[in-house]
C-alpha cells in the first residue's frame, strides 16, 4: 500500500511539475507579430492594387466620349480651345531649308523627308521642327513644354503619359507662350497646367485616329533620328524659307498603305533618307 501511495504521490507531483512548465511557457509573440505583419501587408497591396485598378477604370469610363468613332470620328472637335487647321501633306524639304510655318509650334505643313522618332520618346533637347511636323503626318502626337515652366514633378507627368508609348513624343520647346502645347496633324491644344484633364482628352482623341491624318499606316519608327535628332533652330526664318504652299509634292512617290484602320503597332517601314 505505502508503495501504491508513493506512485501516485510522484505522478502527481510530474504532472504538477508539467503544468508548471507548460503554465511559464512564454507565448510565441515575435511569430504572431510576424503573421500580423505578412498579413497586413498582402492587405495593403491588395487595396493599393484594387485601387488602381479603379482609378484606371474610371479614367477609361471618363475618355470613352474621347474615342473616335463612326458617329464621332474626331472627338477633338469639342474641346475647348482647339485650333484646328486643314493642311496638305506629302510636301517634302530638304534637311538644309527651313519652313515659314503658321502656326509656333507648327502641326502641319512641308516638313523633312526624314521624320522624328515617335516611338513613346522622351527627347531631353528641343528637336528640329521641320522632323517633328512629318511623325504628325503618320499619326503622332507631339507634346511640347516650356522648359522654363515646366519642371520636376510636372515634367515626370508628361513622361508617363508618353515613355514608350507608340506614336507620342514629348520634347522642349523654348520660348513656348504657354507652359504645354500638344499637337497632332492639323490640330493644336495649348494648356496652362499639365494636370488639364484635356491632356488625355486630346490624345484619346487624336493618337492615330486614322480620320484625321495623311498617311495612315505609316511608320513612327526612325533609329537613325533617334540616335543623333536634328536640333531645334529658335531664329525664326529667313526670307529664303520654303512657305506653306511649297515643298516638293510627293504624294505620288510615298507609299500609302490602303488601310482604313492604323495596322499593329510591331509594323515597321523604313525611314527615308535624309
Amino acid at each position: 500500500m505505502t508503495s501504491g501511495k508513493k506512485t501516485k504521490a510522484t505522478r502527481n507531483s510530474v504532472a504538477a511539475a508539467r503544468s508548471s512548465v507548460v503554465a511559464s511557457k512564454p507565448k510565441p509573440w515575435g511569430t504572431i507579430i510576424a503573421v500580423i505583419a505578412v498579413l497586413g501587408l498582402a492587405g495593403g497591396v491588395f487595396g493599393y492594387a484594387y485601387s488602381q485598378i479603379h482609378a484606371n477604370n474610371v479614367k477609361e469610363a471618363a475618355l470613352a466620349k474621347w474615342k473616335p468613332s463612326d458617329t464621332n470620328k474626331d472627338p477633338s472637335t469639342a474641346l475647348a480651345g482647339i485650333v484646328i487647321k486643314d493642311y496638305k501633306g506629302s510636301r517634302h524639304v530638304e534637311p538644309t531649308q527651313r519652313v515659314a510655318y503658321d502656326q509656333t509650334p507648327a502641326f502641319g505643313g512641308p516638313h523633312d523627308a526624314t521624320w522624328a522618332d515617335c516611338t513613346g520618346v522622351v527627347y531631353d533637347k528641343a528637336i528640329r521642327t521641320e522632323n517633328i511636323v512629318h511623325g504628325l503626318e503618320h499619326g503622332a502626337v507631339w507634346i511640347a513644354y516650356n522648359p522654363d515652366q515646366v519642371k520636376d514633378d510636372a515634367l515626370n507627368k508628361l513622361k508617363v503619359k508618353v515613355e514608350g508609348i507608340p506614336y507620342m513624343a514629348l520634347s522642349p520647346f523654348p520660348g513656348l507662350d504657354k507652359p504645354v502645347s500638344l499637337q497632332s496633324w492639323g490640330h493644336q491644344l495649348k494648356l496652362d497646367t499639365v494636370e488639364d484633364e484635356r491632356v488625355d482628352q486630346f490624345i484619346s482623341s487624336l493618337l492615330r485616329n486614322p480620320n484625321t491624318y495623311p498617311e495612315v499606316g505609316a511608320s513612327c519608327e526612325n533609329p537613325q533620328f533617334l540616335s543623333n535628332p536634328a536640333p531645334f533652330v529658335a531664329e525664326k526664318p529667313g526670307a529664303d524659307a520654303v512657305p506653306m504652299d511649297g515643298g516638293k509634292d510627293d504624294s505620288k512617290t510615298e507609299a500609302q498603305p490602303n488601310a482604313s484602320t492604323p495596322p499593329a503597332s510591331g509594323s515597321v517601314s523604313t525611314p527615308p533618307s535624309s
